[in-house]
Protein backbone atom coordinates (compact mmCIF):
# COMPACT_ATOMS: atom_id res chain seq x y z
CA UNK A 1 0.00 0.00 0.00
CA UNK A 2 3.00 2.63 0.59
CA UNK A 3 4.60 1.70 -2.97
CA UNK A 4 1.58 3.38 -3.98
CA UNK A 5 2.80 7.03 -4.82
CA UNK A 6 -0.74 8.61 -4.27
CA UNK A 7 -1.02 7.33 -1.20
CA UNK A 8 2.08 8.34 0.17
CA UNK A 9 1.16 11.86 -1.06
CA UNK A 10 -2.09 11.79 0.47
CA UNK A 11 -0.17 10.56 3.93
CA UNK A 12 2.30 13.58 3.32
CA UNK A 13 -0.15 16.45 2.69
CA UNK A 14 -2.17 15.34 6.01
CA UNK A 15 1.16 15.40 8.12
CA UNK A 16 1.88 18.79 7.12
CA UNK A 17 -1.68 20.01 6.96
CA UNK A 18 -1.93 18.88 10.80
CA UNK A 19 1.13 20.06 11.67
CA UNK A 20 0.25 24.00 10.16
CA UNK A 21 -2.47 23.81 12.14
CA UNK A 22 -0.96 22.22 15.30
CA UNK A 23 1.04 25.43 15.24
CA UNK A 24 -0.96 27.55 14.28
CA UNK A 25 -3.40 26.17 17.38
CA UNK A 26 0.25 26.54 19.81
CA UNK A 27 0.37 29.74 18.78
CA UNK A 28 -2.99 30.99 18.76
CA UNK A 29 -4.58 29.01 21.34
CA UNK A 30 -1.51 27.42 23.64
CA UNK A 31 -0.76 23.78 23.99
CA UNK A 32 -3.91 22.44 24.78
CA UNK A 33 -5.18 23.26 21.21
CA UNK A 34 -1.68 21.71 19.93
CA UNK A 35 -2.40 18.66 21.35
CA UNK A 36 -6.17 18.35 20.30
CA UNK A 37 -5.00 19.47 16.21
CA UNK A 38 -1.67 16.92 16.77
CA UNK A 39 -4.58 14.20 17.84
CA UNK A 40 -7.41 14.98 15.45
CA UNK A 41 -4.81 14.98 12.65
CA UNK A 42 -2.74 11.59 13.62
CA UNK A 43 -6.60 10.08 14.19
CA UNK A 44 -8.19 11.18 10.85
CA UNK A 45 -4.54 10.06 9.12
CA UNK A 46 -4.94 6.54 10.59
CA UNK A 47 -8.54 6.02 9.74
CA UNK A 48 -7.89 7.08 5.95
CA UNK A 49 -5.28 4.38 5.87
CA UNK A 50 -7.22 1.81 7.70
CA UNK A 51 -10.13 3.12 4.74
CA UNK A 52 -7.63 2.85 1.50
CA UNK A 53 -6.46 -0.53 3.29
CA UNK A 54 -9.28 -2.14 3.08
CA UNK A 55 -10.38 -0.96 -0.26
CA UNK A 56 -6.71 -2.43 -1.49
CA UNK A 57 -7.71 -5.33 -0.18
CA UNK A 58 -11.22 -5.27 -1.80
CA UNK A 59 -9.57 -4.31 -5.62
CA UNK A 60 -6.74 -7.32 -4.87
CA UNK A 61 -9.86 -9.44 -4.05
CA UNK A 62 -11.66 -8.78 -7.34
CA UNK A 63 -7.60 -8.86 -9.20
CA UNK A 64 -7.75 -12.52 -7.76
CA UNK A 65 -11.42 -13.10 -9.21
CA UNK A 66 -10.63 -11.89 -12.58
CA UNK A 67 -7.36 -14.10 -12.76
CA UNK A 68 -9.41 -17.19 -11.72
CA UNK A 69 -11.82 -15.96 -14.44
CA UNK A 70 -8.90 -16.25 -16.84
CA UNK A 71 -7.27 -18.93 -15.95
CA UNK A 72 -10.98 -20.86 -16.76
CA UNK A 73 -10.91 -21.88 -12.80
CA UNK A 74 -14.84 -22.02 -10.81
CA UNK A 75 -15.05 -19.67 -8.67
CA UNK A 76 -17.49 -18.53 -6.42
CA UNK A 77 -20.35 -15.56 -6.70
CA UNK A 78 -19.03 -12.53 -5.76
CA UNK A 79 -22.37 -10.50 -5.57
CA UNK A 80 -23.27 -8.40 -2.46
CA UNK A 81 -26.04 -5.96 -0.91
CA UNK A 82 -23.67 -2.77 -0.34
CA UNK A 83 -23.36 0.41 -1.96
CA UNK A 84 -20.43 2.36 -3.49
CA UNK A 85 -18.50 2.14 -6.22
CA UNK A 86 -16.29 -0.86 -5.56
CA UNK A 87 -19.53 -2.58 -4.89
CA UNK A 88 -21.18 -1.86 -8.06
CA UNK A 89 -17.66 -2.42 -10.47
CA UNK A 90 -17.68 -6.20 -8.31
CA UNK A 91 -21.39 -6.51 -9.53
CA UNK A 92 -20.99 -5.87 -12.81
CA UNK A 93 -17.58 -7.82 -13.24
CA UNK A 94 -19.99 -10.48 -11.86
CA UNK A 95 -22.22 -9.82 -14.50
CA UNK A 96 -19.68 -10.57 -17.09
CA UNK A 97 -18.00 -13.52 -16.02
CA UNK A 98 -21.38 -14.79 -15.60
CA UNK A 99 -22.04 -13.98 -19.29
CA UNK A 100 -18.40 -15.49 -20.08
CA UNK A 101 -19.36 -18.80 -17.88
CA UNK A 102 -22.70 -19.17 -20.07
CA UNK A 103 -20.90 -18.69 -23.33
CA UNK A 104 -18.69 -21.35 -22.35
CA UNK A 105 -21.15 -23.74 -21.47
CA UNK A 106 -22.73 -22.81 -24.93
CA UNK A 107 -19.92 -23.51 -26.36
CA UNK A 108 -19.12 -26.74 -24.93
CA UNK A 109 -22.88 -28.07 -25.40
CA UNK A 110 -22.49 -26.73 -29.45
CA UNK A 111 -18.76 -29.14 -29.51
CA UNK A 112 -20.53 -31.99 -28.10
CA UNK A 113 -23.85 -31.69 -30.44
CA UNK A 114 -20.78 -31.07 -33.32
CA UNK A 115 -19.29 -33.95 -32.13
CA UNK A 116 -22.86 -35.89 -32.07
CA UNK A 117 -24.17 -34.58 -35.07
CA UNK A 118 -20.68 -35.61 -36.97
CA UNK A 119 -20.67 -39.27 -35.44
CA UNK A 120 -24.49 -39.48 -37.18
CA UNK A 121 -23.69 -38.27 -39.93
CA UNK A 122 -21.10 -40.96 -40.79
CA UNK A 123 -23.20 -43.68 -39.41
CA UNK A 124 -25.68 -42.48 -41.72
CA UNK A 125 -22.93 -42.14 -44.90
CA UNK A 126 -21.59 -45.29 -44.17
CA UNK A 127 -24.17 -47.67 -45.09
CA UNK A 128 -24.86 -46.55 -48.54
CA UNK A 129 -20.90 -46.03 -49.31
CA UNK A 130 -20.62 -49.74 -47.93
CA UNK A 131 -23.56 -51.13 -50.20
CA UNK A 132 -21.63 -49.03 -52.98
CA UNK A 133 -18.52 -50.29 -52.59
CA UNK A 134 -20.28 -54.22 -52.52
CA UNK A 135 -22.23 -53.04 -55.40
CA UNK A 136 -19.01 -52.27 -57.63
CA UNK A 137 -17.22 -55.18 -56.37
CA UNK A 138 -19.80 -57.48 -57.69
CA UNK A 139 -20.26 -55.45 -60.65
CA UNK A 140 -16.57 -56.29 -61.63
CA UNK A 141 -17.24 -59.66 -61.90
CA UNK A 142 -20.69 -60.38 -63.10
CA UNK A 143 -21.61 -60.99 -66.94
CA UNK A 144 -25.07 -61.45 -66.76
CA UNK A 145 -26.77 -58.48 -68.07
CA UNK A 146 -29.98 -58.26 -66.02
CA UNK A 147 -27.94 -58.69 -62.36
CA UNK A 148 -25.19 -55.61 -63.72
CA UNK A 149 -28.26 -53.16 -64.61
CA UNK A 150 -29.80 -54.48 -61.05
CA UNK A 151 -26.61 -53.44 -59.25
CA UNK A 152 -26.40 -50.18 -61.15
CA UNK A 153 -29.97 -49.45 -60.21
CA UNK A 154 -29.42 -50.38 -56.08
CA UNK A 155 -26.11 -47.92 -56.68
CA UNK A 156 -28.34 -45.60 -58.64
CA UNK A 157 -30.58 -45.40 -55.45
CA UNK A 158 -27.76 -45.12 -52.38
CA UNK A 159 -26.34 -41.95 -54.54
CA UNK A 160 -30.30 -39.94 -54.08
CA UNK A 161 -30.23 -41.22 -50.99
CA UNK A 162 -26.65 -39.59 -49.96
CA UNK A 163 -27.45 -36.70 -52.32
CA UNK A 164 -30.66 -36.13 -50.14
CA UNK A 165 -28.95 -36.87 -46.95
CA UNK A 166 -26.13 -34.64 -47.75
CA UNK A 167 -28.45 -31.31 -48.97
CA UNK A 168 -30.63 -31.41 -45.82
CA UNK A 169 -27.70 -30.87 -43.92
CA UNK A 170 -26.62 -28.42 -45.86
CA UNK A 171 -29.79 -26.59 -45.86
CA UNK A 172 -30.10 -27.06 -41.71
CA UNK A 173 -26.19 -26.04 -41.18
CA UNK A 174 -27.44 -22.77 -43.36
CA UNK A 175 -30.57 -22.36 -41.34
CA UNK A 176 -28.44 -22.63 -37.91
CA UNK A 177 -26.25 -20.29 -38.85
CA UNK A 178 -28.73 -17.98 -39.97
CA UNK A 179 -27.37 -17.22 -43.85
CA UNK A 180 -31.10 -18.08 -44.76
CA UNK A 181 -32.91 -15.47 -45.16
CA UNK A 182 -37.03 -16.09 -44.81
CA UNK A 183 -39.12 -13.61 -47.34
CA UNK A 184 -42.65 -14.45 -45.76
CA UNK A 185 -45.71 -13.71 -48.21
CA UNK A 186 -49.07 -13.95 -47.79
CA UNK A 187 -50.57 -17.60 -49.28
CA UNK A 188 -53.85 -19.07 -49.30
CA UNK A 189 -53.35 -22.62 -47.49
CA UNK A 190 -54.83 -24.43 -50.38
CA UNK A 191 -52.60 -24.20 -52.71
CA UNK A 192 -49.99 -24.59 -50.90
CA UNK A 193 -50.88 -27.82 -49.83
CA UNK A 194 -51.61 -28.19 -53.90
CA UNK A 195 -47.33 -27.48 -54.31
CA UNK A 196 -47.02 -29.86 -51.32
CA UNK A 197 -48.67 -33.15 -52.47
CA UNK A 198 -48.45 -32.85 -55.86
CA UNK A 199 -44.73 -34.75 -55.70
CA UNK A 200 -46.68 -37.40 -53.64
CA UNK A 201 -49.40 -37.74 -56.37
CA UNK A 202 -48.30 -41.29 -57.91
CA UNK A 203 -47.15 -42.56 -54.62
CA UNK A 204 -50.82 -41.65 -53.12
CA UNK A 205 -52.02 -43.33 -56.24
CA UNK A 206 -50.00 -46.53 -55.68
CA UNK A 207 -51.13 -46.95 -52.34
CA UNK A 208 -54.66 -46.14 -53.01
CA UNK A 209 -54.36 -43.21 -50.29
CA UNK A 210 -57.29 -41.57 -50.10
CA UNK A 211 -56.48 -37.16 -49.49
CA UNK A 212 -58.90 -34.63 -48.83
CA UNK A 213 -58.02 -30.95 -48.11
CA UNK A 214 -60.58 -28.92 -46.23
CA UNK A 215 -57.97 -25.72 -46.51
CA UNK A 216 -60.88 -23.63 -47.78
CA UNK A 217 -59.34 -19.93 -48.53
CA UNK A 218 -57.32 -19.61 -45.03
CA UNK A 219 -54.54 -17.22 -45.42
CA UNK A 220 -50.97 -17.89 -44.44
CA UNK A 221 -47.83 -15.76 -43.65
CA UNK A 222 -45.19 -17.75 -44.20
CA UNK A 223 -42.25 -18.15 -46.78
CA UNK A 224 -43.35 -20.40 -49.85
CA UNK A 225 -40.87 -22.13 -50.76
CA UNK A 226 -39.48 -23.07 -47.53
CA UNK A 227 -42.68 -23.98 -45.64
CA UNK A 228 -43.73 -26.34 -48.55
CA UNK A 229 -40.37 -27.99 -48.05
CA UNK A 230 -40.94 -28.54 -44.07
CA UNK A 231 -44.73 -29.80 -44.35
CA UNK A 232 -43.62 -31.99 -47.90
CA UNK A 233 -41.23 -33.87 -44.79
CA UNK A 234 -44.37 -33.78 -42.59
CA UNK A 235 -46.57 -35.62 -45.68
CA UNK A 236 -43.83 -38.15 -46.57
CA UNK A 237 -43.62 -39.08 -42.81
CA UNK A 238 -47.31 -39.93 -42.97
CA UNK A 239 -47.29 -41.36 -46.47
CA UNK A 240 -44.58 -44.35 -45.25
CA UNK A 241 -46.69 -44.83 -42.04
CA UNK A 242 -49.81 -45.76 -43.92
CA UNK A 243 -50.83 -48.96 -44.74
CA UNK A 244 -52.71 -49.18 -48.70
CA UNK A 245 -56.25 -47.82 -48.61
CA UNK A 246 -55.00 -45.43 -45.88
CA UNK A 247 -56.43 -41.92 -45.54
CA UNK A 248 -54.48 -38.53 -45.24
CA UNK A 249 -56.74 -35.31 -44.19
CA UNK A 250 -56.19 -31.71 -44.21
CA UNK A 251 -57.61 -28.81 -42.61
CA UNK A 252 -56.94 -25.11 -41.30
CA UNK A 253 -57.56 -23.43 -38.12
CA UNK A 254 -56.98 -19.50 -37.48
CA UNK A 255 -57.68 -17.82 -34.09
CA UNK A 256 -56.32 -14.40 -33.22
CA UNK A 257 -53.10 -15.80 -32.00
CA UNK A 258 -52.24 -18.36 -34.78
CA UNK A 259 -53.11 -19.82 -38.08
CA UNK A 260 -52.13 -23.66 -38.41
CA UNK A 261 -52.11 -26.00 -40.83
CA UNK A 262 -53.59 -29.78 -39.70
CA UNK A 263 -52.21 -32.77 -41.21
CA UNK A 264 -53.62 -36.08 -39.91
CA UNK A 265 -53.50 -39.75 -41.04
CA UNK A 266 -54.99 -43.15 -39.70
CA UNK A 267 -51.92 -45.22 -40.03
CA UNK A 268 -49.84 -47.09 -37.58
CA UNK A 269 -48.90 -43.87 -35.01
CA UNK A 270 -46.10 -43.40 -33.28
CA UNK A 271 -45.03 -44.98 -30.12
CA UNK A 272 -45.50 -42.75 -26.85
CA UNK A 273 -41.62 -43.16 -25.94
CA UNK A 274 -40.99 -42.01 -28.98
CA UNK A 275 -43.30 -38.61 -29.57
CA UNK A 276 -41.15 -36.47 -27.76
CA UNK A 277 -38.00 -36.97 -29.70
CA UNK A 278 -39.06 -36.89 -33.15
CA UNK A 279 -38.27 -33.67 -34.06
CA UNK A 280 -34.33 -34.50 -32.94
CA UNK A 281 -32.40 -34.89 -35.43
CA UNK A 282 -31.31 -38.34 -36.38
CA UNK A 283 -33.77 -40.00 -33.97
CA UNK A 284 -35.59 -43.07 -35.12
CA UNK A 285 -38.27 -44.41 -33.63
CA UNK A 286 -39.77 -47.99 -33.37
CA UNK A 287 -41.94 -47.50 -36.16
CA UNK A 288 -38.84 -45.88 -38.61
CA UNK A 289 -38.51 -47.33 -41.88
CA UNK A 290 -35.82 -49.33 -42.91
CA UNK A 291 -34.03 -46.45 -45.32
CA UNK A 292 -35.29 -43.58 -42.56
CA UNK A 293 -32.44 -41.30 -41.63
CA UNK A 294 -34.61 -39.54 -39.18
CA UNK A 295 -33.68 -36.07 -39.86
CA UNK A 296 -36.56 -35.23 -42.58
CA UNK A 297 -39.30 -34.19 -39.39
CA UNK A 298 -35.94 -31.94 -37.86
CA UNK A 299 -35.75 -30.35 -40.96
CA UNK A 300 -39.49 -29.63 -41.03
CA UNK A 301 -39.34 -27.97 -37.15
CA UNK A 302 -36.47 -26.22 -38.07
CA UNK A 303 -37.61 -24.35 -40.73
CA UNK A 304 -40.72 -23.13 -38.92
CA UNK A 305 -39.10 -22.49 -35.90
CA UNK A 306 -37.26 -20.12 -37.87
CA UNK A 307 -39.96 -18.58 -39.54
CA UNK A 308 -41.49 -18.04 -35.22
CA UNK A 309 -43.65 -20.92 -35.40
CA UNK A 310 -44.09 -24.13 -34.24
CA UNK A 311 -44.93 -27.90 -35.24
CA UNK A 312 -46.76 -29.48 -32.60
CA UNK A 313 -47.79 -33.70 -32.85
CA UNK A 314 -49.91 -35.84 -31.16
CA UNK A 315 -50.67 -39.35 -31.94
CA UNK A 316 -52.20 -42.59 -30.99
CA UNK A 317 -50.60 -45.96 -31.70
CA UNK A 318 -52.66 -48.14 -34.23
CA UNK A 319 -55.02 -45.07 -34.90
CA UNK A 320 -53.09 -42.54 -36.51
CA UNK A 321 -50.87 -38.99 -36.05
CA UNK A 322 -51.92 -35.54 -36.17
CA UNK A 323 -49.14 -32.40 -36.59
CA UNK A 324 -50.18 -29.02 -36.20
CA UNK A 325 -47.81 -26.33 -38.40
CA UNK A 326 -48.47 -23.56 -36.84
CA UNK A 327 -47.44 -20.08 -37.73
CA UNK A 328 -48.20 -17.19 -34.87
CA UNK A 329 -49.29 -13.89 -35.93
CA UNK A 330 -47.70 -12.03 -33.08
CA UNK A 331 -43.83 -12.56 -31.77
CA UNK A 332 -44.03 -12.23 -28.31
Amino acid sequence: MFKNKEFRMMVIISAAFTAVISICGYALCGISAFLISVLSGGVLTVLFAITTKKRYEAIGDLNTYLEKVLAGSEVPDILDQEEGELSLLRTNIYKATSALKYQKELLAKDKTALSDAIADISHQLKTPLTSMMVMNDLLKTEEQKDRRIEFLRTQSNQLDRMNWLIQTLLKLSKIDAGTIEMKPEVIRADVLMEEVIKPFEIQMDLKNIRYSCDAADELLKCDRNWTVEAIQNIVKNCIEHLEDGGMLHVFTNDTNIYSDIVIEDNGCGIAEEDLPHIFERFYKGKNAGKDSVGIGLALAKTIVNSQHGDILAESVPGEGTRFSVRFYKTII
